[in-house]
């Protein structure tokens, strides 16, 4: 007997992978949490019934949060992560050496536990020295720290259960205040087939906060309509601005510095939605 696992990305619309294993499955304080492995991408983390990263095409989600902000910044040296409590987003951080610290807030400890045990490719640097784990709320942590980080990371799941307040607009202006006076912020923005008005609404938010805003994209196989989008918002650099032959070549699979400006060339329609 085939077993399939089925994600309803809309009321009409879904993806589905054969599987071959169900790893874990746990009904956490905060959602519904398990791990499968499929033989087309591998081991897959699940929340509440969508696909947060797999073990094949997860490297393009990490470096596309990470990098681009951190080659913006000139000097990127304290680093928030707000969720991605499977570790991708704080591996890729550690690939740059101006990062004294990285800070990962993640609100349900389970995500770590059980990335770490069967997701070791992407958890695996939540141990190193310059990493520092705190299993709590992400929105309380961004209120308590005015003035704190250079660049402010947020690796959080749709907008449903726990992290509908991470796309609400007092959740920016808490980031603008946390982040140091030339800080940047980056968030992944949904795709633009199914979010249309959650990716114009946040752009509209963050615009009315942050003196500099750029939207760019990247795909995605496994996520909804495998187009994504990240909002960048900062306090003083445009990534537009950055000069490529000074960007480092460092071990990815998918950003490079010539992809640093082209990931900001959107669609069309894309283009419509935040003007």
């Amino acid at each position: 007997m085939e077993l399939w696992y089925t994600e309803k990305q809309t009321e009409e619309f879904g993806i589905t992978a054969k599987i071959k294993e169900t790893l874990v499955r746990e009904q956490t304080d905060f959602q519904d949490l398990a791990i499968i492995d499929t033989l087309e991408w591998g081991r897959m983390l699940v929340l509440d019934g969508m696909v947060m990263t797999t073990v094949r095409d997860e490297f393009v989600y990490h470096e596309m949060v990470a990098h681009p902000a951190l080659f913006t910044h000139p000097n990127p040296k304290h680093v928030l992560v707000v969720g991605g409590g499977d570790g991708g987003v704080i591996r890729e951080v550690l690939k740059h050496p101006q990062v004294e610290k990285a800070v990962l807030v993640e609100i349900d400890g389970k995500v770590i536990e059980y990335s770490k045990k069967y997701l070791p490719e992407i958890a695996g640097e939540l141990d190193n020295p310059r990493v520092q784990v705190i299993v709590n709320d992400g929105y309380m942590h961004i209120h308590d720290h005015k003035n704190t980080y250079d660049v402010i990371m947020v690796d959080s799941t749709e907008p449903v259960g726990p992290a509908v307040e991470l796309f609400s607009r007092g959740f920016y202006q808490g980031i603008y205040e946390a982040l140091k006076e030339d800080g940047i912020f980056v968030a992944q923005t949904d795709n633009p087939w199914f979010k249309a008005d959650l990716i114009r609404t946040v752009n509209r938010d963050v615009r009315e906060i942050f003196p500099i805003v750029r939207v760019y994209g990247a795909n995605i196989p496994t996520y909804p309509s495998g187009l994504w989008t990240f909002t960048m918002g900062s306090k003083s650099y445009d990534p537009l601005q950055v000069d490529e032959a000074n960007i480092p070549e460092i071990e990815t699979k998918y950003y490079t510095p010539r992809l640093h400006k082209a990931a900001f060339a959107l669609p069309k329609f894309v283009e419509d939605l935040i003007k």
